[in-house]
């Protein structure tokens, strides 16, 4: 049975940082693209970052560019999102997820992932 489990996550004031893992177990890791999403309150889920599976290569949405930070380690099956100089916009439930690697698949698509975690949420105050 495959789980990701998050941790982390909490209420912090703007400028501030905080850090949120996942745990993967269940599941071939190394044969797993592991991305970030969140949810704001009121909105649609929306990709925040992911990595190649060596962890090598980063992205990130616009949004969060220069402040998050994704590292990925293949010996723990563990992902963590650094997350610095937060916002109130930053506010979400903060989703880890699993895809199955494949030739043209599109990890910035919440779509393409398997397996969510609960989620966790992070709060930002202004």
């Amino acid at each position: 049975q495959v789980q990701l489990v998050e941790s982390g996550g909490g209420l912090v004031q703007a400028g501030g940082s905080l850090s949120v893992s996942c745990a993967a177990s269940g599941l071939t890791f190394n044969n797993y693209v592991m991305g970030w999403f969140r949810q704001p309150p009121g909105k649609e889920r929306e990709f925040v970052a992911t990595s190649t599976v060596s962890g090598i290569l980063t992205s990130y949405a616009d949004s969060v560019k220069g402040r998050f930070t994704f590292s990925r380690d293949n010996a723990k099956n563990t992902v963590r999102l650094q997350m610095n100089s937060l916002k109130p916009d930053d506010t979400a439930v903060y989703y880890c997820a699993a895809a199955v690697t494949g030739a043209r698949r599109n990890y910035f698509s919440s779509t393409t992932y398997n397996y969510w975690g609960q989620g966790t949420q992070v709060t930002v105050s202004s």
